[in-house]
């Protein structure tokens, strides 16, 4: 199981394939997209939110 090598290099062979022929352009824009969206969440959760001045109390 651990030695097969079959299975490593089907995906690799696969994803270069999409990379290179231009016909995952989507598929890596989609990536991309949904990385920017979880960068951006997890920026958002991270900072502090600002509170309006007002009255305390």
């Amino acid at each position: 199981m651990y030695n097969n090598l079959a299975a490593p290099a089907a995906a690799g062979i696969g994803g270069s394939a999409l990379a290179f022929t231009g016909a995952g352009d989507a598929l890596w824009l989609g990536l991309a997209a949904f990385a920017m969206v979880a960068l951006g969440t997890a920026i958002k959760r991270i900072v502090p939110a600002r509170r309006e001045a007002g009255p305390k109390g």
